[in-house]
């Protein structure tokens, strides 16, 4: 499944939110060109829980597959000229680096276009690329921080909490590379490339468009925290995840009276459907106390029954036994490039019904250096004399 076929793109990218676009790319068969200095980039030497699998970060193994890897220094003039004549053949330019980086070392938007007039110049920041906030670092946690996210996450009695996964990188990264599909239709047209630019300050605000836009437009001012763990201000009682007498169970919106059948309580058959929002946290209060007298597996038929939109709390450990996941195939299982066996979370969408294949596992650092410069018309002696003056590397 080839759907970016002919597509090269070179992508200058770390952290998370970059690598994860250029990998989203490069599953749609896009030729992924992962450009980075000679010691790796910063997913290569960083590792969530600081786990390694055979010497490949978890980082690296999330947003690493099917790309070729090159280990470039961009402050060598020979791998800069590399860079260049890279360009010159490629279909997008990918970076995340701090405004002005790239610039600064000769390969910002206006140098390479000039090389390439078709180029599509895609760039992630944290706050825009310019402006005030424009040299603050963009971190995940910063951003939910400053975005409002981590204010409406969290209980009504506790303090503000930021979400357990980096959504905001994450977000960030499908709206990148979303971005540059899109550059690339409207070139398929015109013939024009064209600077893409997206940051993570919005990326945070458009993981909350429907309650800002409530907002912006004068709902009713949101509670510190939502009732129940969750940001429910603007959702009718008893919206919000409930302990059960062995778990937890999230109830979404759902009538007083369905809810009176399905927890057989006395105390909500009083509420008629406008109190859903009128009467919020007294629903929620009784929901809440009578989930509690039960295990969440006796809870389960009786709320489906009464077609109360429901589910279960799960954690990661009950991910693999899903029977919905596995239907789906979202867990790819590989042999990593250090021969180890690893597991990875597969691309989220099908086409014709099939998932995009791995085509390469994670690579090792520079492991296509050579046949990446090789295909630019670098001879092998070239190439030798690049890694001996440190121009590039290759791997070990």
């Amino acid at each position: 499944m080839n759907l970016l076929d002919g597509v090269k793109i070179l992508s200058f990218n770390h952290y998370l939110a970059g690598p994860l676009a250029a990998q989203t790319l490069a599953d749609l068969g896009a030729d992924v060109i992962a450009v980075e200095p000679i010691e790796g980039a910063f997913q290569r030497n960083w590792a969530v829980a600081n786990h390694f699998v055979a010497g490949d970060s978890v980082n690296h193994l999330a947003t690493g597959r099917n790309k070729r890897s090159i280990a470039v220094d961009l402050k060598h003039p020979d791998g800069i000229a590399a860079v260049k004549k890279l360009v010159a053949t490629s279909d997008v330019v990918m970076e995340n680096f701090r405004p002005g980086t790239m610039a600064k070392l000769g390969l910002g938007y206006d140098a390479l276009k000039a090389i390439n007039p078709a180029l599509i110049y895609a760039v992630a920041t944290g706050f825009g690329s310019d402006g005030p906030y424009k040299d603050r670092p963009g971190q995940d946690l910063l951003l939910q921080a400053m975005s409002g996210l981590a204010m409406r996450t969290g209980r009504a009695d506790g303090e503000p909490t930021a979400v357990g996964a980096v959504i905001v990188d994450q977000h960030a990264a499908s709206l990148y590379a979303m971005s540059i599909l899109a550059a690339l239709f409207a070139r398929s047209k015109t013939g024009k490339g064209q600077l893409v630019e997206v940051n993570l300050y919005q990326a945070a605000l458009d993981l909350q468009v429907e309650p800002l836009t409530a907002w912006l437009n004068g709902a009713p001012s949101p509670t510190p925290r939502g009732p129940a763990g969750i940001a429910a201000w603007f959702s009718p009682g008893p919206y919000g995840v409930h302990a059960t007498a062995d778990g937890h169970i999230a109830v979404s919106m759902a009538a007083p009276k369905a809810l009176a059948i399905a927890l057989d309580s006395e105390e909500l058959k009083q509420f008629g459907e406008t109190d859903s929002f009128s009467k919020r946290e007294e629903i929620t209060r009784i929901v809440a106390s009578r989930l509690k007298q039960k295990s969440t597996a006796d809870w389960l038929p009786s709320l489906e029954a009464a077609k109360i939109w429901h589910a279960p709390v799960q954690d990661y450990r009950d991910l693999v036994s899903d029977p919905q996941l596995n239907h789906l195939g979202v867990f790819k299982s590989a042999e990593s490039a250090g021969g180890e066996p690893i597991r990875m979370v597969a691309h989220p969408a099908r086409y014709d019904g099939q998932t995009p294949e791995v085509r390469l596992v994670p690579q090792r650092l520079g492991a296509q250096t050579r046949e990446v410069l090789g295909e630019i018309g670098y001879s092998a002696a070239d190439i030798d004399a690049m890694v001996a003056g440190k121009a590039v590397g290759v791997a070990r």
